[in-house]
């Protein structure tokens, strides 16, 4: 075009308000304003003068959707605003609890107005915006640190790359879901099929994966979707200048952004009560897939007066729905051989979907289980998702089982090396007691090389699968002698790659004795453990010849991790592997920093029993937790224990602390008593 520049540019201009406008009717509004061909012709002229004058490009340009190159990797940010995440509720009844929780920290009773929204089940994201242009997308992570993954963001034509407002404010936070809805989950399974690759198990897992992808072009064919559900608008007045939630949420649409249109606001548990019923109902009828109920207090001072725990919000809550159960059948039972020895059933299923998810595996959890369920092959079994994550064996349908079908017997033998197992009187577990054995040599490898332990980077599964099989490491003391020569055979190990294991494996013997004490593994010892002890042991020497007395003295460790440290000391294997790890240079004494704990006059001195699959924590980090406040945590029930926290498929430990009258607590109970003071 031989036009002036100015009018190039106004021209530009034109061009990309009016393409905004048409994107946000079609993605947002649902009504578009524009017929596809006009809409491309527009975007080519846009296209040529940007390519003939790249000069005035600008960032929020429709053409700067999809980036041209893939990124080499993404990197770690850190949230202007965290992102908390929800306590649950799986009933009305647990919502009333939790209704009455709120109200009783107020010094003055109020009247409840919620906005009740669904749960999306989808991947949340982190929005950054200056000056009203988009400058950062990141990936929820820890909820403090996330990815960030600005340019797949970019191709989200949902989420606007421009706040469609005058006079923006100089920053605005947005926090929402990717999603993908179920027709373009379908569409992406039959292409990837069609292409000979294997389908994606669910939409939630896709999404997640696909904003993940290096190459934005990928991400963009994928047409992922975003509905918005948080605004921050930092400012002197605080970060959030406006009375309610659902003004929020209207200032959202203002803005630009694709909000939820199934939110509603109610005013007593009973509304609450028939949203959540209504959607339970309605919701197979969504084009995307949700799990549950978001309820959130309405009034943004109220939020502001009732704060956060140490990881959710006062003022909110998830209401979910309950797992689904499906009927299918057992084809034959696997069984892993863990770090510790500890032998765990798997069934392997006839597929089938469950919860949004192909389910062909289900954890049997011991052999007390099977004998409870008196399982056979080929049972027909009904299988439910525990804590809507693990899939797990319910009950058996005996009616239906077929003839000289054979039971499932836990084995004799240890399916990796061959050895007799054991199984305690006390304990559920049946066990591989040979320190040889390949399953917990890689295990032993896996942990001694976590972030937790000596942290050495590179170290992975695939990668301690293959030296395990190949027989360069029999130890953990042997990877201080392996040299870059013997690993390039390895695969997708070059010369380089080799050099920079080595290096890191190197390095890792300046990690303190506390951390070497972890990486030990020995059993009940977990990191918190392993400071406070290593503070009163600081040599493996004196550890190793205290007595069963002289460390259950120690605070928050007691007989139990006591015996276990002495038993461990005893092995002459273990001994050997001591004195190796010194001639390789692991620090195996020293002053490590006073462990952190947060003294709770509740907790301080009480035994605590963790059984069944918490909804948010994991079973280390509830550990953690207790530890820290002073508890501590032992693996079997009795009549010195104090608590018993319950999850979801909860197994001999429950019943046996309903028998001795001991108190159960749920997830959201601890977080409450390690809250108190």
């Amino acid at each position: 075009m031989n036009l002036p520049k100015q009018k190039i540019q106004k021209r530009a201009e034109q061009l990309r308000e009016q393409l905004q406008k048409a994107a946000y009717a079609y993605y947002v509004e649902d009504n578009p304003i524009m017929e596809d061909e006009v809409y491309d012709r527009l975007y080519r002229e846009l296209q040529t003068l940007e390519a003939e004058h790249p000069e005035i490009v600008t960032p929020d340009s429709p053409t700067q959707r999809v980036g041209d190159k893939p990124a080499d990797k993404f990197q770690s940010v850190k949230h202007n605003i965290p992102l908390y995440s929800l306590d649950n509720a799986f009933n009305i009844e647990e919502f009333a609890n939790w209704e009455k929780r709120w109200k009783d920290r107020l010094e003055n009773p109020i009247d409840s107005e919620y906005v009740c929204e669904l749960k999306i089940d989808g991947s949340a994201l982190a929005l950054t915006y200056e000056n009203g242009i988009l400058v950062r997308g990141a990936t929820r992570g820890d909820g403090e640190t996330g990815e960030e993954i600005t340019q797949n963001v970019k191709t989200i034509r949902s989420i606007p790359l421009k706040l469609q407002v005058d006079n923006p404010p100089s920053r605005v936070e947005v926090r929402g879901e990717s999603f993908l809805p179920l027709d373009t989950f379908d569409r992406i399974n039959q292409d990837r099929e069609a292409n000979g690759e294997a389908p994606f198990a669910n939409p939630r897992n896709a999404a997640a994966g696909t904003l993940r992808q290096l190459d934005p072009q990928v991400v963009d064919r994928r047409q992922l979707q975003f509905f918005a559900y948080t605004l921050y608008i930092p400012g002197e007045d605080g970060d959030r200048p406006f009375h309610t939630h659902q003004e929020a949420l209207q200032k959202l649409q203002e803005f630009g952004f694709l909000v939820n249109p199934n939110q509603t606001i109610c005013r007593s548990l009973e509304d609450v009560a028939q949203y959540y019923d209504r959607w339970n109902e309605e919701r197979r009828q969504l084009p995307y897939m949700t799990d549950g109920v978001v309820v959130k207090l309405n009034d943004i001072e109220l939020q502001q007066r009732l704060g956060f725990t140490q990881k959710a919000p006062r003022w909110a809550i998830a209401l979910k729905y309950p797992a689904e159960e499906v009927p299918t059948t057992v084809e034959s039972v696997t069984v892993q051989v863990g770090r510790t020895g500890a032998l765990t059933p798997v069934a392997n299923l006839n597929p089938v979907q469950l919860a949004g998810t192909t389910v062909s595996r289900a954890t049997l959890h011991n052999g007390d289980r099977i004998a409870e369920l008196d399982l056979h092959i080929g049972d027909t079994v009904v299988v439910r998702k525990a804590g809507e994550i693990i899939p797990e064996v319910v009950r058996v349908l005996p009616e239906l089982r077929p003839e000289n079908a054979p039971a499932v017997e836990m084995p004799k033998t240890c399916p990796e090396c061959g050895q007799p197992v054991v199984k305690p009187e006390d304990e559920a577990v049946t066990r591989c007691v040979n320190a040889s054995c390949p399953a917990i040599l890689r295990g032993s490898l896996k942990h001694w090389a976590s972030r937790g332990a000596l942290d050495i980077d590179g170290l992975g599964e695939k990668l301690i699968s293959q030296m395990v099989d190949r027989r360069f490491v029999q130890s953990v003391a042997d990877l201080y002698q392996l040299q870059p020569e013997t690993l390039v055979v390895l695969e997708r190990m070059g010369k380089k790659s080799a050099e920079k294991l080595v290096g890191a494996i190197a390095a890792s013997q300046q990690q303190p004795w506390f951390r070497v004490l972890y990486g030990l593994g020995i059993r009940h010892v977990g990191s918190v453990n392993a400071q406070t002890l290593a503070q009163r042991f600081p040599s493996v020497d004196e550890l190793a010849t205290a007595t069963v007395e002289d460390i259950a003295a120690v605070e928050g460790i007691g007989e139990i991790i006591a015996s276990a440290i002495v038993d461990w000391f005893g092995i002459p294997a273990n001994r050997e592997s001591i004195d190796r790890l010194r001639e390789a240079g692991l620090q195996l004494q020293g002053t490590p920093s006073q462990p952190e704990t947060e003294s709770n006059a509740h907790i301080q001195g009480q035994t605590f029993v963790l059984t069944g699959t918490l909804p948010n924590l994991m079973r280390n980090e509830a550990k953690s937790l207790i530890e820290k406040a002073g508890g501590k945590v032992t693996g079997s029930v009795s009549k010195k224990t104090n608590y018993v926290v319950v999850g979801d498929s909860a197994g001999s430990k429950l019943a046996k602390a309903e028998k001795l009258g001991i108190p159960l607590l749920s997830e959201e109970a601890l977080l409450e008593l390690l809250e108190a003071r």
